[in-house]
């Protein structure tokens, strides 16, 4: 995984209560675009694309990378969860050399308010914290997002700063394993 480190990828898919995180397949295209069409989902992340340019740009197997995790729920594809280098050119790190991992998830609406993107990302955070122990990860997000607010604090993320991005102040997090949360 050179993103992220010498990480072998994909790892097995991680089973939690009632979700699996495992690689994409050509089954969840579908869902990729809806999840990038959707108005909801796009609010906070400048907008959903229009769907006939991403029928066109999605590939027949989205989101096959280092990093990106689908969120299985019953057989079918509810969201995404990634972990990404955060861009050096950016604002927020925690890092004197920038690079920190970075934790981002979408879920489809419907899979909203269930308690889904707490149990997806608390388990790609165990899942990271194996991999690469003592390894800080950030987090990212408007501070008008309420409901990412509400998930940071759940997974026991710590407000390191605020700032002015994409033309919104910013909440700008960090998890560490080596830290207990609570």
């Amino acid at each position: 995984m050179t993103e992220l480190g010498p990480v072998a990828w994909p790892p097995a898919p991680i089973r939690t209560e009632r979700l699996v995180l495992r690689e994409s397949e050509a089954r969840d295209r579908v869902a990729f675009v809806e999840l990038f069409a959707s108005p909801e989902v796009g609010t906070y992340i400048g907008g959903p694309r229009p769907r006939d340019e991403l029928e066109r740009a999605v590939p027949e197997m989205p989101g096959r990378r280092p990093g990106l995790f689908v969120i299985d729920l019953d057989g079918a594809m509810i969201g995404m969860v990634t972990l990404d280098r955060r861009d050096a050119e950016r604002p927020g790190h925690v890092r004197p050399d920038a690079g920190e991992a970075e934790l981002g998830y979408m879920f489809l609406p419907e899979a909203w308010g269930c308690g889904y993107a707490t149990e997806a990302c608390a388990a790609a955070l165990d899942w990271f914290a194996d991999a690469l122990p003592s390894e800080p990860v950030v987090l990212c997000t408007q501070t008008a997002n309420d409901r990412a607010m509400r998930l940071a604090a759940k997974l026991g993320f710590t407000e390191v700063e605020r700032f002015e991005e994409y033309g919104a102040e910013q909440w700008f997090g960090v998890w560490s394993s080596v830290t207990p949360s609570g």
